[in-house]
């Protein structure tokens, strides 16, 4: 078993040892259990009473946290108590952080680029207004404000081709790659404001032509 000493040798000397503990973590019911012991100690019975499981498929999930170094184990006479280990998960969350810090210092500079690639009847504000609501190329929320929304959707249009018919799913994934926590919204909102055609029914979706009588102005 990896004890604590080892663990915190592992993060500093190998980082190969955050391979395991993704692995293990790659797995619901181990997420849901380390979630549990974070907060109580709990011993096989209560958890698999508490998780809908057998004992046995818990002590199995229990073995493979232990291995990693990710929950320690208390005996008490026969009774044997399970808990988060807090140095272990520290450390490594401050491994994650420590793989942030090896970008490129570059990086977010060069993420700029795709604003200067607009197209040339975007203007200066709008531009702006893009590099502040966005952040490596992703919306940082759905703007509040018309004026930035309508910008935003702008920019999101341009990601279509003229011509092609799209599938939901299809604009739904194009719509993920700017913003992943809520496509339906931008979805529905580039209909709304005509950027977007929909065929009755919402069976196809297609990039409204440039001479639609759409409220399509940004910022001028």
């Amino acid at each position: 078993m990896i004890t604590e000493k080892r663990v915190g040798k592992a993060f500093e000397h190998d980082q190969a040892w955050l391979l395991p503990i993704l692995k293990a973590l790659a797995d619901e019911t181990r997420l849901m259990m380390l979630g549990l012991l974070a907060k109580q100690e709990y011993k096989v019975g209560d958890l698999a009473a508490r998780l809908d499981l057998t004992e046995p498929t818990v002590s199995h999930h229990l073995a493979k946290l232990r291995e990693v170094g990710l929950v320690t184990l208390r005996a008490v006479g026969t009774q044997r108590f399970y808990r988060v280990n807090e140095t272990a998960l520290a450390q490594f969350k401050d491994a994650v952080q420590h793989i942030e810090t090896l970008r490129e210092p570059t990086l977010s500079q060069s993420d700029e680029s795709w604003i200067d690639a607009l197209p040339e009847d975007f203007s200066d504000e709008e531009r702006t207004m893009l590099r502040e609501m966005t952040h490596n190329g992703q919306l940082k929320q759905i703007p509040s404000k018309q004026l930035k929304l309508l910008v935003a959707l702008r920019w999101l249009a341009t990601k279509f081709e003229a011509d092609v018919k799209y599938t939901e799913k299809e604009v739904n994934a194009i719509i993920q790659t700017v913003y992943p926590a809520d496509h339906a919204t931008l979805r529905r909102d580039l209909v709304d404001f005509g950027f977007l055609r929909r065929e009755r029914g919402g069976g196809s979706y297609w990039l409204a032509p440039e001479e639609d009588d759409a409220p399509k102005n940004g910022a001028g």
